[in-house]
């Protein structure tokens, strides 16, 4: 193919897809509204521009000069924020720590992503101090407390650093190219993983974020500049779904909760009335299930829905409750978002229980996501919305491979397309729905069972609070679906009334007849992950050891 191409004229600027660009806008609209860390502090935005340009000075007084990975451990709160921002605008790397994962795992990331400083909680100083003498490459530790000390012992403290800092600070140009940020993400074997992200793949991210949380009619949840934001994914996990940046660059009104504790969600609701939020199913189970206790207006909320199927169940009582929810789909390995929920315009006065439906789907991949469920020999499915394959992406913003692993990396980007290891269907409306995990779906007997399905129907009964569905080894099936159920405050729950329920399921053709589980367990809580989702590879540990 002929193309064609124009030299640029003498002195043309190649302009950098930079984050120091978006940070640069947040002094545009609303730079007098609040950014708010829970209880203890809040700024505006003419501050955090002066604090992230003397962190910046910080890093360099500290003879970081680019390319160094720099780790945080803390609490999501406005010191996060001017991280995702200081450190990648410096040419160095921000390596975003899950201090949910196991000590071991901890001290892997750090040495595997050759740290050279720590950012730190004060709470999770004791950890670090545990890998004494085991982390080579760290050169700095820098201590971050909640009140107004400025002394912590032997380590320099976040806020007197800053304090004794130029206020000013010249950001460079580099290429857009550089890495700007890292994380790990954890599998079913092996250590983890490392995902890293550039900053033309940021920038790119955070308008793709803009147009589709914004400008699309149909979408759910939209996101506008008018909007107050209170992020519930935690800062580590995948740039807070990347809307952090999206946030600062329209300078919204910014709430942080800090430390998790649903009491205090709840009160933030109430004084600082925020109108946008994402988070994973469970938390919003936490934030209904202490509602009970200290009764909470909800509506009005936007709430996006990821990292986990959204039951029914639950989409059915946050509408009731007056919040206009929205699932999104994406991974660690996606920066995350690649999917969300759209409501067609002549479908959005219809009743609640397709409401809830429709709204817990996965949803369409928006512009410049390339998209396909594809069966083991790559070809494309049926868009029957029945015939189930992997979903397939390709767009600017994902992971180009592992950190240090290019064996993993070319797995992961095997044929060209970045393979999500999740099983979906699509309907003739280019619409996704997240069938299982292929390493959870059921085969029994020859037949393949969802366990996602399962559970959203069994999570429709009125007594069941929680629900998680696994595969387990059985002699004559291969496989058989078992079911743990948290029952809800108060009701009473049998085995035949469970089965009863999904019958009706059965009998209408939703739900295969093999689908039917005979092994039910209550229990008081369902294992969770570090970032909130159903760890089934400890349940599945625990279940074979009954």
């Amino acid at each position: 193919m002929n193309i064609m191409k124009i030299a640029p004229a003498p002195g043309a600027h190649d302009f950098q897809l930079l984050i120091k660009n978006i940070l640069a806008y947040s002094l545009m609209l609303e730079p007098e509204r609040e950014i708010v860390y829970s209880n203890k502090h809040r700024y505006n935005y003419f501050t955090l521009n002066k604090r992230i340009r003397q962190l910046a000075n910080a890093l360099q007084h500290l003879g970081l000069s680019g390319g160094a990975p720099v780790a945080v451990l803390d609490y999501d709160s406005h010191r996060y924020l001017e991280c995702y921002f200081a450190i990648p605008m410096t040419a160095n790397v921000l390596h975003t720590v899950n201090w949910r994962l196991s000590p071991a795992q901890i001290l892997y990331t750090i040495r595997h992503a050759k740290d050279e400083v720590i950012i730190v909680h004060e709470d999770f100083l004791p950890l670090i101090e545990s890998f004494a003498g085991q982390m080579p490459s760290v050169k700095h530790i820098i201590v971050t407390t909640d009140d107004t000390a400025t002394q912590t012992g032997a380590y320099p403290h976040y806020e007197a650093l800053l304090a004794a800092m130029p206020e000013s600070y010249d950001f460079p140009d580099f290429d857009e190219d550089a890495v700007a940020t890292m994380f790990y993400t954890t599998g079913t074997t092996g250590d983890p993983k490392g995902v890293y992200y550039t900053h033309r793949q940021l920038v790119l991210h955070t308008y793709h974020l803009a147009a589709t949380f914004g400008f699309v009619a149909g979408a759910t949840g939209r996101f506008g500049s008018d909007d107050v934001y209170m992020p519930l994914t935690s800062m580590f996990h995948v740039h807070a779904w990347g809307f952090p940046y999206l946030a600062t660059m329209y300078s919204l009104k910014q709430v942080y909760v800090g430390k998790f504790d649903a009491a205090n969600v709840l009160d933030l609701i109430t004084n600082e009335k925020p109108t946008f939020s994402h988070c994973v199913p469970t938390i919003l189970q936490m934030l209904f299930a202490k509602a009970e206790e200290v009764p909470t207006d909800f509506s009005g909320w936007k709430l996006v829905s990821g990292g986990a199927a959204m039951p029914e169940s639950l989409a059915k009582k946050a509408i009731l409750k007056g919040i206009d929810l929205r699932a999104s789909y994406g991974m660690s390995e996606t920066c995350p978002v690649i999917c969300g929920g759209y409501i067609p315009l002549h479908c959005k006065d219809k009743d609640i229980d397709w409401q809830a439906k429709a709204r817990s789907r996965t949803g369409m991949p928006p512009a410049f996501v390339e998209m396909k469920i594809a069966d083991e020999q790559g070809n494309e499915v049926a868009h029957d919305d029945y015939t189930t394959g992997e979903i397939l992406v390709r767009a600017p913003w994902l992971t180009q491979g592992y950190l240090h692993d290019h064996e993993r990396g070319a797995q992961l980007w095997e044929g060209g397309y970045l393979h999500t290891g999740d099983v979906a269907t699509i309907n003739k409306h280019h619409s996704i729905r997240i069938a299982d995990r292929i390493k959870d779906v059921i085969k029994s007997g020859g037949e393949w069972i969802s366990s996602l399905a399962l559970e959203n129907y069994i999570g429709q009964h009125h007594a069941v609070a929680e629900v998680a569905v696994v595969g387990m080894p059985d002699p004559q099936w291969g496989e058989r679906p078992y079911a743990l159920v948290v029952p809800a405050t108060g009701k009473t729950l049998t085995i035949e009334l469970l089965q009863q329920h999904l019958q009706q399921f059965i009998d209408n053709g939703e739900l295969s007849k093999w689908a039917m589980p005979e092994h039910f367990e209550w229990v008081s809580a369902i294992p969770k992950t570090s970032v909130g989702k159903i760890d089934k590879k400890v349940i599945r540990g625990q279940l074979s050891k009954i």
